[in-house]
């Protein structure tokens, strides 16, 4: 069994990041638009947006995948935060995603006092939806032609887990 470590991105993860979301099959499955450039990566890194919450999975030193959280800003919003997630197509199905998913909501269950985990998926990564459901998120609704994937738009379902006081 592969030991996985979650730690905070760096600086120095975006070469690994640049190749994991230019991965055809981890590109289309998110909102990123094919042919990032490596100083797109880095600029991001450098320069995290404020109530950005990064964090990357590795095996051993390699970076094989990646968490991002957005808290909300506003006021009446704070508790919500969004979530975005792409793995090494070389590492699906293996664990990354659920080491990934338990330290967000952990995260955001201990320490962020956030009570709501938003993101889309689109509706035929039945991986992904299976991940998210395993750890309490719902589908609230479905998005017609909600984005554009080769050449054609694509479904999404809004998914959500609101923590209970129970």
């Amino acid at each position: 069994m592969m030991e996985i470590t979650v730690r905070h991105v760096m600086p120095d993860d975006a070469t690994a990041l640049h190749r994991i979301y230019s991965q055809p099959d981890t590109q289309a499955s998110t909102l990123h638009l094919p042919y990032s450039s490596l100083q797109m990566w880095q600029s991001r890194l450098a320069a995290p947006q404020p109530n950005a919450h990064l964090l990357v999975a590795c095996i051993g030193e390699e970076v094989v995948g990646q968490c991002a959280l957005q808290v909300e800003e506003r006021a009446r919003r704070r508790h919500v935060a969004s979530l975005g997630m792409g793995v090494d197509a070389r590492y699906r199905q293996r664990g990354v995603g659920t080491a990934l998913m338990r330290e967000m909501v952990a995260l955001c269950d201990n320490w962020l006092q956030v009570r709501r985990m938003e993101l889309t998926v689109f509706v035929d990564n039945d991986p992904a939806i299976a991940l998210y459901q395993r750890f309490g998120f719902e589908i609230e609704g479905t998005a017609r032609g909600f984005a554009m994937r080769h050449g054609e738009l694509t479904d999404a379902h809004y998914m959500a887990r609101v923590k209970s006081d129970v």
